[in-house]
């Protein structure tokens, strides 16, 4: 049996407290005249989809993949940052295009999954110790969630009065809060100190 108005608050509470710096990364895309609508919702859906199956195996995983070695995973927002803070080419043109290839729907997913460290972190015990219609539950609210957070970046960056600043500021801002995370999800897993700790042994 579960609660379900308890159970639907213990998924809505791990959601937010988990992805709060997610929208501040939608708002990012949603600035970038080379993403589409489409392909930031359908990559971020793809991130938080892997990161919730890598959470219900996160006990086995954990047996076989090294923290440090999941934290190679801060290296694709990092890259993302860094592109971004190159000289631009063609931006407006590719957007106009129409033709903007999957692979940035998959860079979106990468970003949501390079930053979904906390997410394994606090779903895994959760989702071991959840019954199969709370887990049901859990993965639903999730997905209601996930397209809320869309919905509030996008409304956001086309909002009437705040649409314009918050546009200017989100592709200033961007390249910067990329690589802020890519670099928060190297250290947290352990991955500077691993690097550092081979490169010393050499």
């Amino acid at each position: 049996m579960i609660d379900a108005p308890r159970d639907t608050g213990v998924a809505v509470a791990l959601f937010a407290s988990t992805n709060v710096d997610d929208v501040l990364v939608l708002i990012g895309f949603f600035s970038d005249p080379r993403y589409r609508p489409r392909q930031i919702v359908a990559g971020q859906f793809l991130g938080i989809a892997a990161l919730v199956l890598a959470s219900l195996a996160g006990a086995l995983l954990s047996l076989v993949v090294a923290p440090a070695w999941l934290g190679l995973m801060g290296l694709v927002p990092i890259a993302l940052g860094l592109r971004r803070l190159l000289p631009a080419r063609d931006e407006e043109a590719e957007a106009a295009g129409g033709k903007a290839p999957v692979g940035h729907a998959l860079a979106v997913a990468g970003v949501t999954i390079a930053n979904g460290g906390d997410n394994l972190g606090i779903y895994t015990p959760v989702f071991a110790t959840s019954p199969g219609p709370r887990l049901l539950l859990f993965v639903a609210v999730f997905a209601l969630m996930t397209g809320l957070w869309l919905a509030l970046a996008h409304r956001l960056v086309h909002h009437p009065a705040l649409g314009t600043p918050i546009r200017r500021i989100g592709r200033v801002a961007a390249p910067f809060v990329l690589i802020g995370i890519g670099v928060m999800v190297l250290v947290e897993a352990g991955t500077v100190s691993w690097l550092y700790q081979g490169s010393s042994a050499q």
